[in-house]
Formats: structure tokens, sequence, C-alpha cells
């Protein structure tokens, strides 16, 4: 007999970001065919079924973060009785800031079967047209809310060679940006992404300091961030004092401009500051 044929598994599917021709013919074949649908939003997961023409024949419950611990011993106890059940998120692939993975772990320690059906992503979809280089990126989730912790993270990917992608909230994306300039300098190539595969969707790319500006006006709807990633350190603080000096003499505060140097350079801007100081005390 085969057993394998019995056995329930647990499917991940990736979901339309915006433009419904992107989902593919296995998410159209899998809503169609799961006995159990566990759905972010279950409203949107019937309309997106209906705009592909497809029947959802299965269960479909709720799936999102304020009872995806309660769900789980359900899902899983479907599966372990050889149901498949299809894990959707409003947009994306489920687990990458959206709820999942938790499901997922769980089926790993019951030993239970876990599969994925690719689809969009907003974060490889950014890459890709950010226009910056990515032979190698970090995904850092959502930008922390508040000011203070914002810097603070900022902070620790000065020094970062990968480029980073997160997502942001349109009406933080302005003191995001401001912080990101106060902290990693102007300087910086970045790329901001909204909309990704929907109408309006728009991609503008500059530094820093051009994004910051841009961002005062506000921007709606999704919005992806891509940051370059730090340059290799290919000089010593002292060597970039006269770099420093040059900025201050067109009007840069010295803190700003020893930011501006740090970004392009890869140095600390901490080092970079003290060099200053110590050279004018010579």
């Amino acid at each position: 007999m085969d057993t394998v044929a019995r056995t329930g598994r647990l499917v991940l599917a990736a979901t339309p970001m915006g433009e419904v021709g992107d989902a593919s013919q296995r998410l159209r074949e899998a809503l169609g065919s799961a006995e159990v649908v566990a759905a972010e939003d279950t409203r949107r997961t019937r309309a997106l079924a209906k705009a592909l023409g497809v029947e959802i024949s299965g269960r479909v419950v709720s799936f999102y973060d304020h009872v995806e611990t309660a769900r789980i011993p359900m899902l899983l106890e479907e599966i372990a009785g050889g149901h498949t059940v299809l894990l959707v998120t409003d947009a994306g692939m489920p687990s990458v800031s959206d709820p999942g993975y938790r499901m997922v772990a769980a089926c790993v320690e019951r030993e239970l079967p876990v599969t994925c059906l690719p689809g969009p992503s907003a974060v490889t979809t950014a890459l890709a047209l950010s226009g910056l280089p990515m032979e190698r990126f970090c995904f850092d989730g959502f930008a922390p809310r508040k000011g203070g912790q914002r810097k603070q993270w900022f902070a620790t990917l000065v020094a970062e060679p990968r480029a980073i992608v997160f997502f942001e909230a349109p009406h933080r994306l302005a003191d995001c940006l401001a912080d990101a300039v106060e902290v990693l300098g102007p300087a910086r190539r970045a790329a901001v992404c909204r909309e990704l595969t929907k109408t309006y969707e728009q991609v503008v790319r500059g530094t820093l300091g051009e994004l910051a500006e841009w961002a005062v006006e506000g921007a709606r709807g999704e919005i992806t961030v891509v940051l370059e990633g730090a340059q290799p350190v290919s000089a010593e603080p002292a060597d970039l004092v006269d770099r420093v000096e040059d900025l201050v003499t067109k009007g840069l505060r010295l803190k700003d401009a020893c930011a501006e140097v740090a970004s392009s350079t890869g140095v600390s801007r901490r080092e970079l500051y003290d060099a200053v100081l110590a050279a004018r005390t010579d």
C-alpha cells in the first residue's frame, strides 16, 4: 500500500501582491482541492479565488497573528488525519513577516510533511528593481517604530556589506529615512519601492539624502526599502580628515561631514570624528 499517497501535508502558497495574473497554476489548483484553507484574511482569500475563477471546496479558517497559536493544534490534526492544509496570507509568501513559521515549526516537530508553492515576494521584487548590487542581501522585516530604537537598528547596519531589505509603513517613511540619513549618512544609496505589481507601482532611487527629501511630501501604499550595503573600508580615519574638513569649509556641520564621509568609505563615524578633533589640536 502507498502510505505516502494517504499522508496529509501543509502547503505554503505565495499569493499575488496586487496583480491577480501573477497567481500560479499550482496555487489555483491548491485553492480548489485542499481540504482546509488557512487564510490570514478569509474574505480576501475568497475574493482572490473568485477573481481566479476557482471554487474553494474545502473548509476556510482564519489564520492571522492573534489566532495563529490557537489554530495550530487543529490544523496539525487535519494533516495527521491525511488532509492537505493550504496556508495563504494576504499577499506574498507566508512566514515572511506574515503568519506561518510557527505552523511550519510545529509540523517539523511532529514530522509532518511541508511543501511550498513558490511565487510573488516583495523582497526579491524590490531587490531586482532597486538597481543596487544585490549578490548578497539580508531581510530585516519591518523597521522599528520608535525613533530611538530605529536609530539603534540603523547603527547596526553601518558596516553591513550586504544589501538590506526592509518594510516600512507609509506614514513613518519620512521619519525613517531621516533617521537613516543621520546614522548612515546622506550619500548611501537606496531605493523606495511602493505598491509593487499594482496600478500605481513606483520605484524611487537615489541617495538617502535625496530620498529623505522626497519622502517629506508623503507616500502611500505598501513600502519596501532597499539599502545599499556598506562599501569596504579602504582607508584609515586619519587619512580622511582632509575630506571632512573640505566638506566643513563648504558649509556642512562637522557631525554631518563625518557622517557623509563615513558612509561613503565604510569607516567608523565616531573614529573619524575623533580623528578630526585630534588633528585640529595638533
